[in-house]
This record gives structure tokens, sequence and C-alpha cells, in this order.
């Protein structure tokens, strides 16, 4: 095993939180030199759950516009079992060459590589790294990473489902304090720039941590996350 595998893997199993989690991202685009790393998953009843290191406006934006209904990488892992090279996609349709422009103006490479994972109860997950790179220097990253990159889906797909809910029918977990923290900043109305800098955390980390209650609160955006927790008295501002 190579030393930038041994090393990801070694943080990425010991993560016993969110927020290491989060970093484990961070810490496998710097190890393989890309410009970006996520992990996202959807179960059969639509919840969502990720992290990585793409920038907080274009995960807002990508959610304003709605581009997960029509995103080519979305459409092209739901169909195949084995990784997906962004450029072997099909691009053609005018809403997707919007998409990929808005997608490399808010800072996106012009490469991708997506692995879909399939886990227990319909789960689906993805593992992207995207970069800046030409054609050439693109493939030859891929053939000597391939086998590492597939061996961290599958790792960072075991370890997100540690922390996801107890089963379809189970009750929802209580928040955990991080949870519980960002959603009452965000209750206080603070922004997410102003929430990540009270909590000392960065913004994709607290991301993390707001989509996980989402997650687990049932709860179809971040607002109605707030709006139900405070219902509910989970949380009190």
């Amino acid at each position: 095993m190579n030393s930038k595998l041994e090393t990801s893997l070694t943080f990425l199993q010991a993560a016993s939180s969110l927020e290491a989690f989060q970093t484990a991202t961070e810490r496998v685009r710097d190890h393989y030199r890309v410009r970006h790393v996520v992990y996202h998953w959807v179960n059969a009843e639509g919840e969502r759950f990720g992290a990585g290191t793409y920038s907080g406006a274009w995960v807002d934006r990508y959610v304003e516009r709605d581009y997960l209904r029509m995103d080519p990488v979305i459409f092209g892992c739901f169909q195949r079992f084995t990784p997906v090279n962004w450029k072997d996609l099909d691009w053609s349709a005018k809403a997707a060459r919007e998409m990929w422009r808005d997608a490399r103006a808010h800072g996106l490479g012009n490469q991708g590589y997506t692995i879909p994972v399939r886990g227990p109860s319909g789960q689906f997950a993805l593992f992207t790294l995207n970069t800046e790179a030409d054609d050439d220097a693109w493939e030859d990253f891929i053939e000597t990473n391939g086998r590492d990159l597939m061996i961290l889906a599958h790792e960072f797909n075991r370890k997100a489902l540690e922390f996801g809910p107890g089963g379809e029918n189970a009750t929802p977990p209580a928040l955990s304090p991080r949870e519980l923290a960002a959603m009452r900043c965000l209750a206080r109305g603070l922004s997410r720039a102003q929430a990540a800098a009270e909590l000392a955390i960065s913004e994709h980390t607290l991301r993390v941590y707001i989509e996980s209650a989402r997650h687990k609160l049932g709860a179809l955006n971040t607002t109605h996350a707030v709006a139900r927790a405070l219902s509910t008295g989970i949380i009190i501002v």
C-alpha cells in the first residue's frame, strides 16, 4: 500500500465525528493534489448526506438551480457500477452546458472522476475528484491512482454509514452537540460564515453538521430543519 493511500485510510478509519469526516475529504484532496474531493450519498427515501471541498457558493448555487435533477454526473453514475470520467459523459444538452459553465465559474476544474457506490437499503453514493488538467495528464492520474480511489470510495461509504440513521423505521437520533450548535446559530439569524466563525470551524465543516441535522430531522431544506428543531423544542433561542 502506498503512503498516500495508507495515510488517507488511517485518518478516515479513525474518524469519530462529522468534523473529522469532513477533514478526511480535505486530506485526500491534499494528498492527491487535486482541486476538490467530495463524498455524497442519497438513500431510498431521498435523504442526503455529504462532505467535501466544493465552495459553499457552488453548493448553494447547485441547490438553488436544482441541478440535481439534470446533472450528467448523477445520471451517468446512476446507470453504471464502474467509475466515470466526466469527459465521457453526455454534456450536449443546453441545460448541462449551462450547468458546466456555472460550475467552472464557481471554481470547479475541467476534469472529474466519480465512483458510484451502492450500499444497503437502496443507498447510492458518489465519491468524486475534480481538478484542472489536460486530458493526457488526467488519464495518467486515473491510471496511476484508480485502485486507490476505488478503495477510498468504499471506505468513505463505510464510514458515512456509521453516522447515518439506525434504519428505515428507527426513531431519528438526537442531534449531536455540534449539530445543535449549528442549528442554534442559524436560528439566531447568523449567516453561515458568521456561524462558522462563532463555532471556530470551517464553512465546509459547518455545512456537514447542518446537512446531518437536516437529514436526522427529516427536513426538506435548512429552513425547514431550523423550524422543526424549534417547534419540537430540540433547540431554544
